[in-house]
């Protein structure tokens, strides 16, 4: 039928143009955090744009059915004020025929999010935890950053680096203070470069030309050293394993465990797709409104759904945590309970019933 794949083109393409904003607003507010953990010296700048996609792959799950719902209620909403509902009405094509339609999109994007909530989702975790541990557990000053004053982890020391030549690899104009418990130290260069020693794999700092101002002042040791070339030994953490969260755990390692957070996780992961049918029912109940009416209490009534159900979803999930909810029951429950409010609004609706009648009738009566 054409109105049905003109429902699925547009809902396809409105959903194209959701997808822009939203994301767009995610990556701003990421890629400032990302750039303020750069410039203090927690990771390398070459790697924001890959923990900026993997931190987006980490919550398409849950973005993807927003988007959808958004797209629903945006489309119906926009035939409704343009009459076309009405004509489409009048054609005898109820809302039960837009179940069809509703259902391929159903089935496409339902594989889509499980996809993302299964697979892709905690693969993008396990990478960006392993990332992350990787950089916490490089040497101190593999994050600083040219202009920036960088303190390192441990807090002994700083460095600053006017400039960073890539051609030659170098450094030029260096400062770094370095603290012990029996005199302070300060260090200046024109330039330097990174140096691992073949034999013992120790990594220094070699710096060329510079002084270095070594004591307290007004001391009598207060020694001042000019030098061609001097090298800092950088400090390295030890290894650590890295604890991997049950974010990032395999979908199949939570299938088959027994232990409880495992297991309201793996609920946790179905709970994004299986969302989708009582979305799109609701979808379509309350775009469907008289054109004389304001949209607005509508549109209010819509996001509150979806917020309650995502709320109701997390609240079960905390249960289930500390144990006071079967993780087999709490999730299923959630879903049964918007799913049958969702069946209601829309057998209201298709029969052009409000969705309170006793509340109608008071209002009406004198």
């Amino acid at each position: 039928m054409i109105i049905n794949r003109a429902l699925i083109r547009e809902v396809l393409q409105t959903s194209s143009a959701v997808t822009l904003v939203i994301l767009s607003i995610f990556l701003v507010v990421r890629l400032v955090g990302f750039l303020r953990q750069a410039a203090a010296g927690d990771i390398p700048v070459d790697s924001v744009l890959i923990l900026l996609l993997l931190r987006l792959v980490t919550y398409m799950d849950v973005i993807l059915p927003l988007i959808l719902y958004v797209a629903i209620l945006m489309v119906l909403g926009r035939w409704n004020r343009d009459n076309e509902m009405a004509v489409i009405s009048a054609c005898g094509i109820g809302l039960k025929n837009f179940l069809r339609p509703m259902a391929y999109l159903l089935a496409g994007i339902g594989i889509v999010v499980g996809m993302f909530s299964l697979y892709l989702s905690p693969l993008a975790v396990q990478v960006s935890e392993t990332l992350e541990e990787e950089f916490k557990s490089r040497t101190e000053v593999s994050g600083v950053v040219p202009g920036v004053f960088v303190e390192t982890r441990r807090g002994g020391s700083v460095y600053f680096v006017e400039e960073f030549d890539r051609q030659a690899d170098e450094y030029r104009n260096i400062f770094v203070y370095l603290s012990s418990f029996a005199k302070d130290g300060i260090v200046v260069a024109a330039s330097g470069r990174r140096y691992v020693d073949d034999l013992t794999n120790d990594d220094f700092l070699v710096l060329k030309n510079g002084t270095r101002y070594e004591g307290n002042p007004g001391r009598p040791d207060y020694r001042i050293i000019e030098f061609e070339s001097y090298a800092i030994r950088i400090q390295q953490r030890p290894p650590e394993v890295p604890r991997m969260p049950v974010r990032g755990r395999t979908s199949a390692e939570l299938f088959r465990s027994n232990h409880p957070r495992l297991i309201t996780e793996w609920h946790w992961r179905l709970a994004k797709p299986l969302s989708l049918p009582a979305l799109m029912l609701f979808a379509l109940a309350i775009s469907n409104v008289d054109v004389r009416r304001s949209r607005l209490p509508n549109m209010l009534v819509a996001f509150a759904f979806y917020f309650s159900y995502v709320n109701a979803a997390g609240f079960a999930v905390a249960l289930m945590k500390k144990g006071t909810l079967n993780p087999s029951v709490g999730m299923w429950l959630v879903h049964v309970i918007f799913l049958a409010i969702a069946i209601y609004a829309f057998i209201r609706r298709e029969r052009n019933r409000p969705f309170f009648p006793r509340l109608q009738w008071r209002a009406a009566s004198p």
